[in-house]
């Protein structure tokens, strides 16, 4: 209770809290004011009356030339005799000014003037001298104007003087850790789909967190640190948040590139200055993402062991687990990349527990569907089971992807609800790319290409017991002028030397079937070549299911990045090597000539399965049953047309209900506004009730909805006249029971306008 007290206190002063821009707010405003003032100031200073001195005055005093006078302050303003300024605007405007000291010299010269007293005068003057004194006391903004122009100048000195400092702090804020910190996470487990073991490692750190007594009681000390390692997407990031989220403790955040920067040791400084806030408001979680950014092994790279990456390693290391302890801080680390951390980082005492994030199962993959599909309109043959059949090695980012560019697909044909056919899209799209039916393509390439993929799924079919055709297209997707899918019909986590033969053979389909129909090769096989000797020297070098090699090792040593030596290893002699390409080559030769075998014996059923294609550019599993039973092309062509109007009515049906539903809203809501009319004074007249029509043609449509289906039922099931009566007589029934249920709708609408 006292850490959380005092966690409290500390956030209430933490430097990372937004600052409170009200102050700067006003000082802004209080600038702009000045500058303002000072802008009028030199405005009104545009005009500039000429400026004489006390002789000069008295000179054009002398020579009659003055007409009028008047003094503001210690200040005189001359209306000369033959002055174009007129009288009225008189001080504001005059022709000459000066300065004098004793206003009573002034004043007596003025009078002596008019009199005629002056030494040169003998007698006084026809037009005297209009004078006026003090005729104004001294604009408030003329004596303000120097201290505001002071004040201007401090303003902006303190601005000046502040962003000088602000731009120090920054330079000297390298070092500063660049982690977010997130308060309140709202991701718990509930959340987390597809991964329950992984979520029952790691609910024991949510107790650790939330009950330590429990574990320290019998003399058990909380981890330091867990690294969740597994592939990209599989949701790492994900159980981190729902571990702050399920314990209700501060969590920093932050990626392993951030702490490195072009200085050299801002790494290291952040790395301390992100364990000493997490200290200060321990109990905490710390995340660090991608740790492989500072966590390779030292000594791995040309420029020695002395750079910046490794100075920020050595220091997470202590940080982790050296003389400064930190306690009551667990770091939580992601990786895709485990084969390339230090090992110093990996023992126990800093990342006490590993735990492997792995791609989803089934039943995984189900709930994660699940989650992702909470938000969306789904039809009905939406299938979550049979769609996570198809989507083995999926992640939850993957099958995430899925349902959003399901929905985008369903949004852009302008529907209401997502099917079965957009989700089907989706996958493709995801793992292939869009389709290119712009792209030019001749009859001859289609051809070839339907041949093509059609020796792929044939080979596929006879040989792949476990696994099932899913999707032959010749449209084009990404890179790749046709494709073909074939899904497993259970997770596997293992391949037996058969299923790998059977992959090789499945891949050499295409080429073998453009040999057989054509005589020639084209490039269109490249893809697969390459995919059965990777296949076939897997086969040999690693997996020991070579009968010449046995069970040897005959794999690579190299690194992926440079690490101690600048060149890779092979462990065996170029006699080896030469053996080794020589049973790569005899086992892509063997289940080549196991292909052609199962194309010849089934070359009826590819020219089919090519006409198909052709025709209607993509088939799904039922046509490749089809095909593969015997059907001729004709039939199945009629089969996929028969789904294709069948889904074609379905669609229709919804898009009349959509509008029926949208006319009926519109009706309710015209009716609504009308009665409020009505109750409000604004008409006269009691607005009918329409509610009766509204019902008849909903149950107009209805009835109308049951009959096609029971149509399209009827064609679908085939010499079955017995469901075609009872689907009559249900739609009958269901008609009945509309109809009753109109009258009495009807009679409670009548019921009710008589009450009205």
């Amino acid at each position: 209770m006292d850490n959380q007290d005092n966690r409290n206190q500390q956030n209430n002063g933490r430097p990372n809290q937004k600052p409170n821009s009200s102050k700067k707010g006003w000082l802004y405003t209080v600038l702009l004011i000045l500058l303002i003032l000072m802008v009028v100031y030199i405005v009104g200073l545009s005009n500039k009356i000429e400026k004489i001195t006390y002789t000069e005055f008295q000179d054009k005093v002398v020579a009659g030339e003055v007409a009028e006078l008047a003094t503001v302050g210690n200040t005189a303003y001359v209306l000369l005799v033959d002055s174009k300024i007129d009288s009225k605007n008189f001080p504001n405007k005059a022709d000459f000014k000066f300065t004098f000291i004793n206003s009573e010299l002034l004043i007596q010269f003025i009078n002596d003037y008019n009199e005629g007293k002056l030494e040169g005068q003998t007698q006084a003057p026809e037009t005297k001298i209009d004078a006026s004194y003090n005729v104004a006391q001294q604009s408030w903004f003329t004596t303000l104007m120097p201290y505001l122009s002071f004040a201007i100048i401090l303003v902006l000195g303190y601005f000046l003087i502040k962003s000088m400092m602000g731009a120090s702090g920054r330079n000297m804020g390298f070092g500063k850790t660049k982690a977010v910190l997130g308060e309140n996470v709202k991701v718990r487990f509930a959340d987390v789909a597809g991964s329950e073991e992984e979520k029952a490692e790691m609910q024991e750190l949510v107790e650790f967190l939330k009950n330590p007594r429990k574990f320290t009681r019998l003399g058990a000390r909380i981890p330091k640190g867990v690294l969740l390692v597994g592939p990209p997407g599989t949701g790492k990031t994900m159980l981190a948040k729902a571990i702050a989220g399920e314990s209700n403790v501060p969590f920093y955040s932050i990626s392993g590139s951030d702490f490195v920067e072009m200085f050299v040791g801002v790494g290291a400084s952040r790395v301390r200055d992100l364990f000493d806030q997490a200290k200060r408001n321990a109990p905490c979680l710390v995340f660090i993402d991608e740790i492989d950014a500072v966590g390779r092994q030292r000594g791995a790279g040309l420029g020695g062991g002395n750079d910046e990456r490794e100075q920020t390693l050595n220091q997470l290391l202590v940080q982790m687990d050296g003389f400064s302890g930190s306690e009551g801080v667990i770091v939580i680390a992601a990786t895709n990349r485990p084969d390339v951390l230090d090992p110093a980082l990996l023992r126990a005492g800093r990342f006490d527990r590993q735990i492997v994030v792995n791609r989803p199962d089934v039943s995984g993959r189900e709930k994660i569907l699940q989650v992702h599909s909470k938000n969306k309109p789904l039809a009905d043959d939406v299938d979550f089971k049979a769609i996570a059949k198809i989507t083995i090695g999926f992640t939850g980012a993957d099958l995430a992807n899925v349902m959003n560019e399901a929905a985008i697909l369903t949004a852009r044909d302008d529907r209401s609800v997502i099917t079965m056919n957009d989700i089907n899209e989706a996958i493709a799209k995801v793992q292939l790319g869009p389709q290119k039916r712009s792209a030019i393509t001749t009859d001859a390439d289609n051809k070839r290409t339907a041949y093509h993929e059609a020796g792929h799924a044939i080979v596929a079919y006879v040989l792949q017991k476990d696994k099932k055709v899913h999707e032959i297209s010749i449209i084009q997707r990404g890179m790749a002028l046709g494709y073909t899918q074939t899904r497993n019909t259970v997770d596997s986590n293992s391949m037996s030397y058969e299923q790998l033969c059977n992959e090789i053979a499945m891949a050499a389909g295409g080429r073998c079937a453009e040999e057989l129909i054509f005589g020639e090769k084209s490039v269109g096989a490249s893809n697969d070549i390459k995919q059965m000797t990777n296949i076939a020297r897997a086969m040999v070098t690693e997996y020991g299911m070579s009968s010449k090699f046995g069970m040897m090792y005959l794999g690579s040593d190299s690194e992926l990045f440079l690490g101690k030596d600048y060149q890779s290893h092979t462990s065996y002699s170029e006699k080896i090597a030469g053996e080794i390409d020589e049973e790569v080559k005899r086992l892509i030769k063997e289940n080549y000539d196991r292909a052609v075998k199962v194309l010849k014996d089934n070359v009826d059923k590819l020219n089919v399965m090519a006409h198909v294609l052709l025709e209607k550019e993509t088939i799904y599993s039922e046509e490749v049953d089809l095909i593969m039973n015997g059907a001729t092309a004709e039939e199945v062509i009629a089969k996929i047309n028969e789904k294709a109007e069948i889904l074609r009515k379905q669609e229709e049906l919804a898009r009349q209900e959509r509008e029926r539903q949208t006319e009926q809203a519109l009706m309710e809501l015209r009716e609504r506004a009308q009665r409020a009319l009505y109750e409000a004074g604004v008409v006269s007249e009691k607005p009918e009730v329409k509610a009766t029509s509204m019902q008849e043609n909903a149950k107009d449509n209805e009835t109308a909805e049951n009959v096609e289906n029971a149509n399209i039922d009827n064609n679908l099931a085939e010499n079955n006249a017995d469901n075609s009566e009872n689907n009559q007589e249900n739609v009958e029934n269901e008609s009945d029971k509309q109809n009753k249920s109109t009258s009495k709708t009807k009679k409670n609408n009548k019921t009710n306008n008589d009450e009205n």
